[in-house]
């Protein structure tokens, strides 16, 4: 097996990145899901609520976050955090540490963004010496894990087997097959069968330089019917009709990929194209 694609996240439900090498960190790939678009109240906002936050491009300078859009001039923020004032935001049930962006960001995503319900929306970092836990009842006895603002878990990972399989199912239907990046995973890989990777316990580097733990099946939801590059919907309900229909756990709902934790490996090197190993989970 072997790695064919990295992504990040930079600002959670933007657009992602990517890249053909990539640093790990405890947090997942370095600067993923860093920055988070949130309402009034801080409450994160993501494209459940507003498909077209899929149009924004993000890019990575050496010395800045630069969201585009072509509604609007580019805007720019440093990656250092300079004097940003401190507030509480919300993702999910979770209550985080925050610095806010200001309001150039707020004035930049009301204009190509408008507002969630008459709420005006703002842009905010993660507070660098905050730790968000990951739930601790998916992980094994003695395990501890944190993450940003992604939304429970530091990485997803999916295999291409997988993805070929919902489009195979898709196609019989006579629907359109749709690309990887309708699932935002973080690490792509090819070589193993559709869905194996539900049943292994480990993913880790062939040389040993790293390893994660897959911990939960990713249920889906309405994100993955937005089309990432137009913003839009094309076909309401679906891949997330077909992945329900396809039920590959148990329990009921659309599930596609693992959310996985750093286990080793912090400062390692992740490339396009490294060959990976899998350990089966006990169970399998």
């Amino acid at each position: 097996m072997r790695i064919t694609q990295l992504n990040i996240y930079p600002v959670k439900s933007l657009g992602g990145i990517s890249l053909d090498e990539a640093r790990l960190t405890a947090e997942g790939l370095a600067h993923d899901r860093r920055w988070m678009v949130v309402d009034d109240v801080g409450r994160f906002v993501t494209q459940r609520q507003l498909p077209a936050m899929a149009r924004i491009r993000v890019g990575l300078e050496p010395d800045a976050l630069v969201l585009t859009h072509p509604g609007a001039s580019p805007l720019r923020v440093p990656l250092e955090a300079g004097e940003l004032s401190r507030r509480s935001v919300y993702v999910w049930e979770d209550r985080c540490d925050a610095l806010d962006e200001g309001a150039e960001a707020r004035e930049w995503l009301g204009a190509v963004l408008g507002d969630l319900r008459g709420s005006g929306l703002g842009l905010v970092r993660f507070a660098p010496d905050h730790h968000r836990p990951v739930e601790p009842h998916y992980l094994a006895p003695g395990e501890r894990a944190h993450t940003g603002f992604a939304d429970g878990y530091p990485l997803l990972v999916v295999s291409e087997g997988s993805l070929a399989e919902v489009n195979r199912r898709l196609v019989a239907k006579g629907l359109a097959p749709v690309p990887m990046s309708r699932f935002r995973p973080n690490i792509v890989i090819e070589g193993a069968e559709p869905f194996a990777e539900d049943g292994w316990d480990t993913l880790a580097a062939a040389d040993g330089a790293w390893r994660l733990g897959l911990r939960k099946p990713c249920q889906r939801c309405k994100v993955t019917t937005v089309d990432q590059q137009s913003g839009e919907i094309s076909v309401p309900g679906e891949p997330l009709r077909t992945l329900v229909e396809m039920n590959t756990r148990l329990a009921p709902g659309g599930y596609f990929g693992q959310n996985a934790i750093v286990l080793a490996g912090e400062g390692a090197r992740l490339a396009v194209g490294d060959a990976l190993v899998a350990n089966p989970a006990a169970s399998s």
